[in-house]
């Protein structure tokens, strides 16, 4: 694949690189005038697609380039590792570590502020010159861009597939999985807090899974409560743990049967966001932590008169 620090073009050289004579657009035989023309054509995408954006109601992060910070901070570092130099899919650059409002989700430009570096990248790509790799942060099957934002920008606009890039590979806390937008990287930010104070493992990390962001803050005090409580009444002490362990066992599966059973959980609604409500309005009512089949009575009955309720304002 090379060593770091070696050298080749965009478009020739290295496996996997399209040469220019296939390059996927049409040459005037003037790098000069095909490398403006390369340019304005980056440009009308970018604007083009931003305005289909905004006719579609789209937010800003589905276009815009995505913030290697802003993943990282919602997934949690734990370690890197370099990597090497390798050839990666353009496609699988998503992007930036500072460059994130400069370039869209395509690495197509947002401005023409680095206009005259640009076509200088793109006529040296389409005259076979020398090219040196990019550098890159790997999260998963993503990459991020720390340096060589023109030379993926050029690239794209070139048609070309691949691109060689020195590799550092980021470990974190969370699976880098489906984070294709900021709302995405808000829940994993959440649910990270959560996880790193009640750890939970296996069935129950898959289960306690939920749509809004911080009714994941509210399963952690939720846990913690339980758990201080618990240890009270006990007068022995349960690490964090044994603590996610015991309220998953003893808690959340015996209650959320219960829910099943009361028929209350919403036919949408994810097992532990019923059980975050139902706990709610039983507390509500009640003013009790205790479940049994009077609680669940009260908490249906309750919800059958919100219903009826809704329904007669329609």
């Amino acid at each position: 694949m090379g060593r770091p620090g070696d050298r080749a073009p965009l478009g020739r050289a290295r496996p996997g690189q399209v040469a220019p004579e296939r390059l996927m657009v049409s040459s005037s035989g003037s790098p000069r005038v095909d490398a403006e023309s390369d340019f304005m054509r980056a440009r009308r995408h970018q604007l083009l697609s931003s305005l289909a954006a905004r006719l579609r109601n789209d937010t800003e992060d589905v276009v815009q380039s995505m913030s290697f910070d802003e993943v990282v901070d919602a997934l949690g570092r734990r370690s890197e590792h370099y990597v090497g130099t390798k050839v990666i899919p353009l496609d699988a650059i998503v992007g930036s570590v500072d460059k994130a409002r400069d370039f869209d989700r395509r690495f197509r430009p947002t401005s023409a502020v680095n206009r005259q570096r640009w076509e200088r990248l793109a006529r040296a790509s389409r005259t076979g010159e020398v090219i040196p790799p990019i550098d890159v942060y790997q999260i998963g099957d993503y990459y991020f861009v720390r340096d060589g934002h023109h030379r993926v920008s050029v690239a794209r606009s070139l048609g070309v597939d691949l691109i060689e890039a020195r590799v550092t590979a980021i470990e974190t806390f969370l699976a880098p999985v489906g984070i294709d937008a900021r709302a995405d990287l808000e829940l994993k930010f959440w649910r990270r807090l959560m996880l790193q104070r009640v750890p939970f493992t296996g069935e129950a990390r898959a289960a306690v899974a939920v749509d809004e962001p911080t009714d994941y803050g509210v399963i952690a005090e939720t846990v913690e409560a339980w758990a201080a409580r618990t240890m009270h009444r006990e007068g022995a002490y349960m690490d964090k743990k044994t603590m996610a362990e015991r309220w998953y066992a003893e808690e959340f599966e015996p209650v959320v049967r219960m829910i099943e059973e009361a028929g209350v959980r919403g036919d949408d609604e994810r097992p532990a966001a019923a059980y975050l409500r139902v706990a709610g309005e039983r507390y509500r009512l009640i003013r009790e932590h205790e479940w049994n089949a009077e609680v669940m009575a009260a908490v249906k009955h309750k919800g059958r008169r919100k219903r009826r309720r809704a329904d007669a304002e329609r």
